[in-house]
């Protein structure tokens, strides 16, 4: 089965389920290592990490496909793309979803706010019009290659219009071709009520930021809610900058590495990530005769 009917059937399954976000390989291979059944590249992830800067659109289409395209590579669990405004119109959608399904994305999320868009969680958002945003769903609906492909329809109007707005854009587009609902930032478990009550018969994303606008709630209590997936985007990311000051510090603190294994992962267990027991099986099956050879000729 491809990871595009994968994630399909993970969308069909009665239980909703975990999706923590990754911002490179390294944290890729770890979301799956622990039994997540899929993975979300996250925009504000790639951003912090690959950019040094805030979640306020300053990453391209290109840094994000290569991101996800190595993500792919180690891993054999379904990647969902935080895929922006697309990056663009309409047009742009068009080539963001080419690019994404190309680079081994399963799904895609895209947004309605303006180019160059922010953090949902940030204050000074604005939207496009509804109309705009059904286009650019109707766009990357027609434009994909696998219709196992996952478009993922996220609304930020919440916060400017008010829920009545983006329950209503959400179900308009859902109507465009939309597999995914994101009403994005709710503040109230009222309005988590209202969305998924207010757009029946689709999956819905919860997006969980830790001290963002929503309340924070369990897998179960977002099940009980409505909701099929609970999005942890940046929880990974939060804990490696937590993890990296505790050790800096230390390293600081001590101008010795005594007192810092408390802090850092062991050899083997880096090793064991990486795979390197399974570099080692390449070069005993691949690289053998060539290092006798050179042996030879010296």
């Amino acid at each position: 089965m491809t990871k595009n009917k994968i994630f399909k059937s993970l969308l069909k399954q009665p239980n909703a389920f975990i999706l923590p976000g990754a911002y490179d390989g390294m944290t890729a291979r770890m979301v799956e290592e622990f039994g997540f059944p899929a993975i979300y590249a996250t925009g504000a992830g790639i951003s912090n990490s690959q950019l040094g800067w805030a979640d306020v659109g300053l990453t391209t289409l290109t840094e994000v496909a290569d991101v996800v395209s190595r993500m792919a590579d180690v891993t054999t669990i379904p990647i969902v793309v935080d895929g922006d405004t697309g990056f663009g119109n309409a047009i742009n959608v068009i080539r963001t979803v080419k690019s994404l399904e190309r680079a081994g994305a399963a799904a895609i999320q895209l947004e309605d706010q303006v180019s160059p868009k922010k953090c949902g969680h940030f204050n000074g958002k604005q939207i496009i019009s509804k109309t705009e945003m059904v286009n650019k769903i109707k766009a990357a609906v027609d434009s994909r290659t696998d219709e196992n492909f996952t478009i993922i329809a996220r609304t930020d109007a919440t916060a400017i219009n008010g829920i009545e707005d983006a329950i209503e854009r959400a179900n308009a587009y859902k109507e465009a071709g939309a597999d995914v609902i994101f009403v994005e930032a709710p503040t109230t478990i009222e309005q988590l009520k209202a969305i998924t009550a207010g757009v029946p018969n689709v999956p819905h994303i919860l997006n969980m930021v830790e001290g963002g606008k929503t309340p924070l709630v369990s897998l179960k209590e977002a099940e009980e809610l409505g909701f099929h997936i609970m999005l942890c985007a940046n929880t990974v990311l939060r804990s490696a900058i937590k993890g990296i000051r505790e050790s800096l510090s230390v390293l600081k603190r001590d101008e010795s590495q005594e007192n810092i294994h408390d802090y850092i992962c062991t050899w083997e267990e880096r090793q064991n990530l990486f795979k390197l027991h399974e570099v080692k099986k390449w070069e005993e099956k691949y690289l053998q005769d060539v290092e006798a050879k050179e042996v030879k000729i010296r």
